[in-house]
């Protein structure tokens, strides 16, 4: 295959990864992703004991063939005529979606995106039949505690690049060495730069399996897990699963809805009487939340992911539209003027699905699913969870979890907080306080 028709290099020699890394470190954008892991960033050893167990060292190169493919589609988008209201109640808004797709089309520049990955020791290994690509740095600091972090859909990888840093060096931020992370960020199976899966039964039981392997594979004796999105159904099956290691798991979207309530929402009736202000907060905010349709997008996925994935295969702006439409971006300005959230950091997660491919393939998660909500506490199964279980409640979280009903739903709930800023993409939004909450959370595991 000639270097004009490939379109993703994704596993190059090492040598060749060694160059790369080499001439991006000395660039001005490798300057300023290295600076935000710090110290802290040196390659993880390739621990396998066979050939079929290789941990392979990986860098992503999109060709420009591809990448000059998305530009003139983008050229090429037919708008559609504005809505007919002044809110999002039927979608996201042209006039917020049109600049960010024509910035898309000119300005953007997905080698940036590259360099900030390239500079992170990213692998692929093949387990249960399906190559998983992950980032894996390991901390300076002796005996720091082995993390694996799972990201959800919208989200990507990109999504926790910002916690690569705090986590793996707290000392940069004044922190203390002992409570130092090991780090390994996979893209979830169907995601990304992971193989896709050609056969169903990929739910989170089994992606927990895998990801199980995955730490055993990679030599951690002794391990928690961290999730949010889709990664907290992952780690608490990784919970429920108990495999040898797993110390506990902390989580950011939690299933605390008891039964008697999610029959209640599920059914479109009342707010029991026996809740208290708290919990009636919580389950207006449910019930609001479903009669606005915000959960639209989960329902199509659920049921017709490959009718919906037609379309997003095709049109850079209708996945750009389709993404953006999740619950998790409603409070984002995504523009040039927000420093921490810009157009190019939301675009970054965006191209990431349009050059893998993986409209569909992610979507399938849902179907997987059957449906099954990641709020409702029996639907995930939480009873049968006896390692700890941390909590940490963002305000601009889709739901607020009181603690009344995480202690109700996880037997074992070791750590239960409120912090007072911070969203669905708890990570990207708030690197700083989220890896403090991991801290805390775990320091009782170590």
């Amino acid at each position: 295959m000639t270097p004009e028709k490939k379109r993703l290099d994704f596993n190059q020699p090492q040598e060749v990864v060694d160059q790369g890394r080499r001439k991006l470190v000395a660039s001005a954008v490798i300057g300023l992703a290295a600076a935000s892991v710090g110290t802290s960033l040196r390659s993880a050893p390739a621990v396998a004991s066979t050939d079929a167990e290789a941990v392979r060292p990986f860098r992503v190169n999109a060709s420009d063939n591809d990448l000059n493919d998305l530009r003139q589609r983008i050229r090429m988008t037919r708008w559609p005529d504005r809505e007919t209201v002044s809110d999002q109640s039927q979608g996201i808004q042209l006039e917020r979606l049109k600049p960010l797709v024509e910035h898309w089309g000119s300005d953007y520049d997905w080698r940036k995106a590259e360099a900030k990955l390239n500079v992170l020791p990213q692998y692929t290994t093949n387990i249960d039949g399906l190559d998983i690509h992950f980032i894996h740095v390991r901390s300076k600091h002796p005996n720091a505690l082995p993390v694996i972090i799972t990201h959800g859909w919208p989200g990507s990888i990109f999504e926790n690049l910002k916690v690569v840093g705090p986590l793996t060096d707290p000392t940069a931020q004044g922190g203390h060495p002992e409570d130092a992370f090991d780090v390994v960020i996979p893209s979830m199976p169907g995601y990304g730069f992971s193989g896709k899966p050609t056969t169903t039964g990929w739910g989170p039981d089994r992606i927990a399996r895998v990801w199980a392997e995955l730490m055993k594979r990679l030599g951690y004796q002794r391990y928690v897990a961290q999730g949010g999105d889709w990664g907290s159904p992952v780690s608490s099956a990784m919970a429920r699963l108990a495999p040898e290691g797993l110390l506990g798991i902390h989580i950011n979207l939690p299933a605390v809805v008891p039964p008697e309530v999610a029959a209640v929402l599920t059914q479109g009736g009342p707010a029991p009487d026996s809740l208290t202000a708290e919990e009636r907060a919580t389950f207006d905010a449910l019930n609001t939340s479903a009669k606005m349709g915000n959960r639209s997008y989960a329902i199509m996925m659920g049921t017709r992911p490959q009718t919906v994935g037609y379309g997003l295969t095709d049109s850079p702006a209708g996945l750009a539209a389709w993404m953006l439409g999740h619950p998790g971006f409603s409070h984002w300005s995504y523009s040039n003027s927000d420093t921490e959230k810009t157009l190019d950091e939301v675009l970054d997660d965006i191209t990431l699905y349009w050059l893998t491919n993986s409209a569909i393939s992610s979507a399938r998660l849902y179907w997987e699913t059957g449906g099954t909500s990641p709020a409702f506490s029996a639907q995930q199964k939480t009873r049968d969870i006896a390692l700890p279980v941390a909590i940490t409640v963002f305000p601009g979280e889709s739901y607020q979890a009181p603690e009344s009903w995480a202690r109700r739903a996880y037997p074992n709930l070791s750590y239960f907080h409120i912090v007072d800023k911070g969203g669905h993409f708890a990570a990207w939004e708030e690197p700083e306080l989220f890896s403090a909450e991991l801290r805390s959370a775990f320091r009782s595991l170590r």
